[in-house]
C-alpha cells in the first residue's frame, strides 16, 4: 500500500505531525487512527463474509481478487496454470539483453499455431449471406 513512500517522506510526515499536533496529543491521535483502521478492516471482512453467505455454498471459495480487472484478464488468457496461447514459450524465447546490445536475434523456439479455425459450422456457399442474429448486435 505504501511501497512508493521513501524514508525521507516518512520523516517529513512525522516531523510535520509533531509540529502540527504537538508531542502530547500525537500518541492519542495515533491510537485513534489505528482504531479507525481496525474498524474499517473488520467492516470489510464482515461484508465479504456476508456476501459469501448470501451467494451460497458453491461460492464459498470465491476470491474477491478475481474481480480485479488485471487478475480477471490474466486468468482468462492464461487459464488455471495452462498456457493455451503459448505466451510463456514466446516470452521465454525473447532475449532482451541481446536485443539491447544489438546482437543478432536468435531464432525463436516458440511456435503458435494460427491455423486453428473457429469451427462454427459448414462453409457458406458462393453468394450465400451469413446468418443474422438481431439479438447479438
Amino acid at each position: 500500500m505504501f511501497g512508493d513512500i521513501g524514508g525521507l517522506e516518512v520523516v517529513t510526515i512525522v516531523v510535520m505531525a509533531i509540529v502540527i499536533f504537538g508531542p502530547d496529543k500525537l500518541p492519542k491521535l495515533i491510537q485513534d487512527t489505528m482504531g479507525f483502521i481496525r474498524k474499517i478492516r473488520s467492516f470489510a471482512d464482515s461484508a465479504k463474509e456476508d456476501i459469501r453467505s448470501e451467494l451460497g455454498p458453491e461460492f464459498q471459495n470465491f476470491d474477491f481478487e478475481d474481480l480485479n480487472p488485471k487478475t480477471f484478464v490474466r486468468k482468462q488468457l492464461l487459464g488455471d496454470g495452462n498456457d493455451p496461447l503459448g505466451l510463456k514459450d514466446l516470452k521465454d524465447s525473447v532475449d532482451l539483453k541481446s536485443a539491447l546490445n544489438g546482437d543478432p536475434a536468435p531464432t525463436p523456439t516458440a511456435s503458435v499455431d494460427f491455423s486453428k479455425s473457429a469451427g462454427s459450422g459448414p462453409a457458406l456457399a458462393v453468394g450465400e449471406r451469413p446468418p443474422f442474429d438481431p439479438d447479438a448486435t
